[in-house]
């Protein structure tokens, strides 16, 4: 027996001895009283309890008390075989020893076993020790059957370790009842017994101890058990090829059960059926589908289970004719009606989107269940029907059906995809109380709703108290935390999680996104390194990441090759691209891609809209920007949105046309917001439009009266305009409304590591050198008349207090740690969380022209690339705007690999694109 089996102690269970000088009592080789046909192990049929002939106690006894005796013993046999366990009891306790035969003994334990009495059981055993009863194979057995058969497994394997019994059925059925309580474990060591006492195992043992080994995930001991088997004689028993063939599939080894199949000279139901939802649970339900058709053409019938196989292949691979045909075979055959089978329909409709299906299937349903309303559930979220499959959520409690860890993982879900914060706390609360959060697909359920809806706080929260996460649990925060724009957590999570696990695409598609919102170039070309290690980059979700984490970080000629090599596109890649050119001032590239995209027989879906229609507007592209926002509705049906609607107004602004953009935001079906009328009031400061202005600022300052970035705009238009004593009006009342404004910080990485500066900050360890460069650049733009632009400070102080506070801009401060800590030659790049003020660009422009570098600025609405002291966009026309402004300085005629701004070494990479794959992965 295995040391962890847990042994009662000596004085829990009746002793019994096996004398050596054993009674030689009448046998009969007929002395077992047949299973019942429920019971897991059954006995052979001629192991029949025969009475015909009485065991003989005493052989002194008297006629007389012969049929006194017989008479107790027919009595008690009779409430026996009428199941009245009670008189039987009686009768026996007040049996003398010389009266009771084995075959009473036998009746009343096997009564007890039926009845599951196991105190009656315990009770009989204690009289048969009390009188001296010799424990034999026969009564042994029937001991062991009546303990194993009450579930004490510990009392019935006592006994049968004191008994020699070869009877293989006995330790069969101890065997199954081991495995059927999990302990596996137990009944490998009875195999193992029953090999060193050369007990002949049956078809029904190597099946038994086959799902053991499954369950122990131990492929190498059921290969042993195979060869145990054919060594025995049953290489051509269907059962033991049946059952190493769901043993094979189990541990992975489709292969192996595959030739196991082939072996079979007849193969039967079972064994087609056992193929059949083996390769369906390998992932293999194609195959799975081939054999039911094999199955079909060698003349076998459907039953249930394997009606049940193929709805789920179906399922797998959305083969939603073939589920169809199959529910039509169930009604055929009688199988409608079967919970197991209605439920397995049911989640068919759901996974092949038929919805219909799905709620015809389960309006039908006699009996449905915790499952049957789960399908329903996923099947409302999986066609995006969230606040339905809340409701049926809500619907199946008032029911009285208690929902189970799958119910609440969908309907949670729902939640997270509709944004519904309240209603998936109300679940959550829910969950607590009834004890389901220690489940871990709830756990990562919870951690999504709340990541998704924006409460990164509580998802920490719950990942905190996860014992063991999995890598969804780590998946799901790290892309929590990339979504809701906190990439530096992301990244330090991601550093966690590889000390404990091994990333997979999920996570390089989860993270990259960070490496894009920080413009972490360095990390984003390590994880790259990883990708194409792990042959991760054929999955298009890692692909698109890793497209996206190039044109953020400025190298949009590599994000194009990148885009180049995935042979099939979706419309995120796509769009991801044309937002990419947008980014980088390639307009007509944009547009190029967009077309390509539409040649391509792809949809353009409204995000995609808003990223052409933003390339656009910052390329000056007027009539191509107008066209494809008259080609949203008239086209492809498409409502235009907030953002389209803004992106057409920046359109108009940029070009110029300040009234036809106020009469084109009077004219919106829909009521713009602040932003739109912002986009505006921007125009109005460039183009100097004063009056117009002011009747902006009123629209704006009703929708967001405390935003301080629209007073400063405002203000900005009065400078211009030399206003002062507008721009005093406008700095008073922002003091005194106590209006914050968003704090701005840039950021620039160097060898792997993020320097980050905020507006005026010298707690630096290098802040004196950069103020030392600062000023001596601030010296060389005050010769060309930089004081012409001091205006749009906007503070209050003397000349010197405004050149000082201007260049505590934080991205000058990036810009200057940068060329001071770069290598020569290396391109700078700076991040800003916020746009960029003019002074900064201006400054930007002379850095780069100073100190020979090429520098790539990234504000939160575009790039800036900044060379010899121009500042180039690729195809951008003069749109008729200050010097000061982001238009192009540079007539030249700029291509997308004559942009390319960055270091000699990223310069060689790009023209040799395998020693840039090489470099990457070193």
């Amino acid at each position: 027996m295995s040391k962890t089996r847990s042994v009662a102690p000596l004085n829990a269970y009746p002793t019994y001895h096996n004398p050596r000088n054993k009674t030689n009592y009448p046998k009969s080789p007929n002395y077992f009283i047949l299973f019942r046909q429920s019971w897991t192990c059954l006995p052979p049929p001629n192991f029949v309890l025969s009475c015909s002939s009485s065991v003989v106690v005493s052989a002194t006894l008297s006629k007389p008390t012969y049929n006194v005796a017989m008479d107790k013993n027919a009595q008690i046999r009779k409430f026996c075989q009428m199941g009245d366990l009670r008189k039987a009891m009686e009768l026996l306790k007040i049996s003398k020893m010389s009266e009771l035969e084995l075959q009473t003994y036998c009746s009343v334990l096997q009564l007890c076993a039926e009845l599951k009495s196991l105190e009656d059981g315990k009770r009989v055993h204690s009289i048969i020790i009390s009188n001296g009863m010799e424990i034999d194979d026969i009564l042994g057995a029937k001991l062991v059957f009546m303990y194993v058969h009450c579930d004490d497994l510990v009392a019935g394997r006592q006994i049968l370790d004191g008994i020699i019994n070869d009877k293989i059925y006995l330790w069969n059925f101890l065997m199954s009842k081991y495995a059927k309580i999990g302990n596996y474990e137990e009944a490998v060591s009875l195999i193992r017994k029953m090999q060193k006492l050369g007990i002949r195992g049956d078809p029904f043992t190597f099946t038994c101890i086959l799902k053991c080994y499954t369950a122990l995930a131990k492929i190498r001991a059921c290969k042993s058990v195979h060869g145990y088997a054919f060594k025995l004689g049953f290489g051509s028993d269907n059962t033991v090829i049946n059952s190493l063939i769901a043993a094979y599939f189990k541990c992975r080894d489709v292969e192996s059960a595959h030739n196991m199949f082939d072996e079979l000279s007849e193969p039967d139901v079972v064994s087609w059926n056992s193929m059949i939802s083996g390769c369906v649970l390998n992932g293999f339900s194609w195959d799975g589908l081939e054999f039911f058709i094999q199955m079909l053409n060698f003349g076998f019938g459907m039953e249930l289970v394997t009606l049940v196989n193929v709805l789920v292949a179906c399922a797998n691979v959305g083969k939603l004719s073939f589920g169809r045909a199959l529910h039509a075979c169930g009604v055929k055959t009688g199988c409608s009606g079967d919970v197991v089978f209605d439920n397995t329909l049911l989640d068919m409709y759901s996974k092949c989107g038929y919805l219909k299906g799905a709620t015809d299937v389960f309006a039908k349903m006699n009996k449905t269940s915790v499952v049957s309303w789960t399908s329903m559930i996923s099947a409302y979220v999986r066609k995006g029907l969230y606040d339905e499959a809340i409701i049926l959520f809500e619907e199946m409690q008032s029911k009285g059906l208690k929902p189970d860890v799958y119910t609440v993982s969908s309907v949670v879900h729902a939640c997270a995809c509709s944004n519904s914060l309240d209603k998936g706390r109300n679940i959550h609360n829910f969950i607590k109380k009834n004890n389901m959060g220690l489940n871990l697909p709830v756990f990562n359920a919870l951690m999504y709703m709340y990541a998704k809806c924006g409460v990164m706080e509580e998802a920490r929260l719950i990942f905190s108290q996860i014992p063991v996460k999995d890598i969804v649990s780590w998946n799901t925060m790290i892309g929590g935390y990339s979504q809701n724009s906190l990439p530096y957590e992301a990244l330090e999570l991601f550093v966690d999680m590889q000390k404990q696990l091994k990333p997979n695409s999920i996570t390089m598609a989860c993270v990259l996104p960070a490496c894009a919102g920080l413009a972490a170039l360095e990390k984003g070309r390590e994880l790259h390194g990883h990708i194409l290690r792990k042959g991760y980059f054929s999955d298009l979700q890692v692909a698109c990441a890793l497209v996206d984490m190039y044109v953020k970080c400025g190298l949009v000629v590599l994000a194009q090759q990148l885009f180049d090599m995935i042979p099939k596109k979706d419309i995120i890649l796509w769009t991801v691209m044309i937002a990419g050119y947008g980014m980088h001032g390639f307009g007509k590239e944009a547009v190029s891609t967009f077309e390509k995209m539409r040649i391509a027989g792809i949809q353009p879906e409204d995000s995609c809209f808003t990223s052409i229609l933003y390339a656009c507007s910052h390329s000056g592209l007027l009539k191509e920007g107008w066209k494809f926002f008259s080609s949203m509705r008239s086209e492809f049906n498409i409502e235009p949105k907030l953002e389209h609607y803004a992106c057409m107004v920046d359109l108009l602004v940029r070009s110029g046309n300040l009234s036809k953009a106020y009469k084109f935001i009077e004219t919106m079906p829909i009521k713009p917001d602040a932003a739109i009328w912002g986009a505006l009031l921007s125009g109005c400061g460039i183009h100097h439009d004063v009056e117009l202005a002011e009747k902006v600022a009123e629209h704006i300052f009703e929708l967001e009266p405390e935003n301080t970035k629209y007073y400063v705009l405002l203000a900005n238009v009065y400078a211009e305009a030399e206003k002062l004593e507008e721009v005093k009006k406008l700095q008073s009342k922002i003091g005194k409304g106590g209006f914050k404004k968003d704090q701005g910080c840039s950021w620039i990485e160097i060898q792997g590591k993020f320097n980050i500066f905020v507006a005026g900050d010298t707690s630096h360890p290098q802040a004196k050198r950069i103020d030392s460069l600062l000023r001596k650049l601030r010296m060389k733009m005050n010769r060309v008349d930089y004081s012409n632009k001091m205006r749009f400070a906007l503070i209050n102080a003397d000349y010197m207090n405004k050149e000082v506070l201007l260049c505590g801009h934080s991205e000058k401060l990036a810009m200057a740690f940068g060329v001071l800590n770069l290598p020569p030659g290396k391109t700078v790049r700076v991040t800003k969380n916020l746009r960029v003020c003019k002074d900064c660009h201006d400054m930007g422009k002379l850095m780069s022209k100073t100190t020979g570098r090429d520098i790539v600025l990234r504000d939160s609405n575009r790039f800036h690339h900044f060379k010899d002291g121009i500042r180039i966009q690729g195809h951008c026309q003069n749109v008729g705007r200050s010097d000061s402004d982001t238009c192009v300085e540079s007539a030249v005629e700029t291509t997308p690999e004559r942009m390319l701004f960055m270091d000699d070494s990223s310069k060689d990479l790009y023209l040799d694109w395998n020693s840039f794959v090489a470099d990457i992965c070193n």
